[in-house]
């Protein structure tokens, strides 16, 4: 038996390449069908390292709701990921990650601005 790759490179392509679109639907497939855990994994990774971003911002102190959530969040998603639910924890990694980036921009708005060479010091 032809795997679906053979099979639309004797039909639609020249041989040896495959076609883009077939490679999307075989990755979309996999990933929707039993990979949840590596989708949150890999969106729980981003918004730890977005969150630790935060913290190196001083978002503590600077944005505290915004961190706190951010904060929440994660822990929360850590906890349904342990009990298997993925669908729940990657959109709660998802959401850790968004206020987390409010946080560092917060922060980033925050900090004053250092007067330019053109401007006269007061």
């Amino acid at each position: 038996m032809q795997s679906l790759v053979e099979l639309f490179r004797n039909r639609n392509t020249p041989r040896g390449k495959a076609p883009g679109s077939v490679i999307l639907l075989c990755v979309s497939i996999a990933s929707f069908t039993g990979c949840g855990n590596s989708l949150y994994a890999l969106r729980a990774s981003a918004a730890s390292v977005k969150l630790e971003e935060a913290r190196e911002a001083g978002a503590q102190q600077r944005a505290p709701y915004e961190y706190t959530l951010a904060e929440e969040h994660l822990n929360k998603a850590m906890s349904e990921a342990a009990e298997a639910d993925y669908g729940d924890a990657f959109n709660l990694a998802n959401a850790a990650y968004d206020y987390a980036d409010q946080a560092v921009q917060r922060c980033e708005q925050a900090q004053p601005r250092a007067p330019s060479a053109k401007e006269p010091a007061e």
